[in-house]
């Protein structure tokens, strides 16, 4: 019988991810998510154009940081390492102890006050890593681990590490795989920026186009867009809820190379956008939402897109983030047909 194992990334794609020879690669499976059409969303635009979504929602930890994680903790198993370290709002800290408890090491994650999804935070427990909270943002956190990796013998896992960035890039060669080429928009929210950098280095590498960029954050979130650190970073979308973005300057840097455009949008845009996209059928977390927000936004605002191929990078998997639901009461009758058929 066929071997129909899955592939993960570093296997699929190991003659274009540059991790030192002496890392062990680990695999969850993860990669390969789908790029779904959505014919409805580009019907209510009143566009003649493509939209997809490359839903990484469905990565095995329902983020695309799985990514990049399985790249870092490879290259950190394969040095010895015993302890990783991150900082995260919560998707980094998930991807981070399933690769660690995949690799038999421990996982430490510095999580700021508050500040994180329970859904989050319910995975990185459930994987068995050490939770330390702090009085503090984000951004406070990560300068910690950064320290904590300089002194202690312990590997960091956040996207400073650049094999963060070789494992998600892997996610623009799905897309051109799947299209053909690359895209002509790609539409991605921002939070750290390392995403928006590695996407850039995948189509680049890749050689067969290089889509316009539009980053997308959110305005209580927004430091590249104001031009300044954001000291207390406020929105409804945790997954990007930092003011001092780690690449922001690369990110900032493939926006002007490509023609894009960084803007932000609000909380009730991001949350729109996001009952836009169930109504395809595709749940998100509210950070990936902001992709769909900033392209609605830009299209009330005369943004052309005709004849165009655009991606909508949706980072998360809805089931990510359940605090911001409101579940309405269901109705209840006696178990009989008449009384469901008053009700239909």
């Amino acid at each position: 019988m066929a071997n129909m194992r899955p592939q993960g990334i570093l296997e699929k794609y190991s003659g274009l991810i540059n991790l030192p020879s002496y890392s062990i690669p680990l695999s969850l499976s993860e990669g390969n998510t789908p790029l779904i059409p959505i014919p409805k969303i580009v019907k209510s635009l009143g566009g003649d154009f493509e939209l997809f979504v490359k839903f990484e929602g469905l990565n095995p930890t329902g983020s695309f940081k799985d990514r990049g994680m399985v790249a870092a903790v490879s290259e950190a198993v394969g040095k010895g390492a015993k302890t990783i370290i991150c900082a995260s709002t919560g998707n980094t800290a998930a991807a981070a102890a399933a690769y660690a408890a995949r690799a038999g090491i421990k996982a430490v994650v510095l999580i700021p006050e508050g500040k994180v999804a329970r859904g989050k935070l319910a995975a990185v427990a459930i994987y068995g890593a050490q939770i330390i909270q702090i009085d503090g943002s984000f951004d406070d956190a990560l300068k910690l681990v950064q320290e904590i990796a300089q002194k202690l013998p312990i590997a960091l896992v956040n996207s400073v590490n650049p094999y963060r960035l070789e494992g998600q890039k892997t996610a623009a060669f799905e897309i051109v795989d799947e299209l053909g080429q690359a895209p002509d928009i790609l539409c991605i929210p921002v939070g750290n920026a390392g995403n928006i950098t590695s996407y850039h280095m995948g189509f680049t590498q890749y050689g067969k186009g290089i889509p316009t960029f539009f980053g997308v954050q959110a305005e209580g979130a927004a430091p590249l867009v104001i031009g300044k650190i954001v000291e207390k970073p406020e929105t409804i979308a945790t997954a990007i809820r930092i003011g001092n973005p780690a690449r922001g300057k690369q990110a900032l840097e493939v926006i002007q190379k490509t023609n894009g455009k960084i803007f932000a949008v609000s909380d009730a845009e991001i949350l729109d956008a996001q009952k836009v996209l169930a109504s395809e059928g595709i749940w998100v977390e509210p950070a990936s939402a902001a992709g769909l927000a900033g392209l609605m936004k830009e299209a009330k605002a005369g943004l052309d897109v005709s004849g165009k191929k655009v991606v909508l990078v949706c980072t998360g998997n809805g089931l990510k983030d359940l605090d911001i639901v409101n579940l309405p009461e269901p109705i209840k009758i006696l178990p009989v047909f008449e009384e469901v058929q008053k009700i239909l």
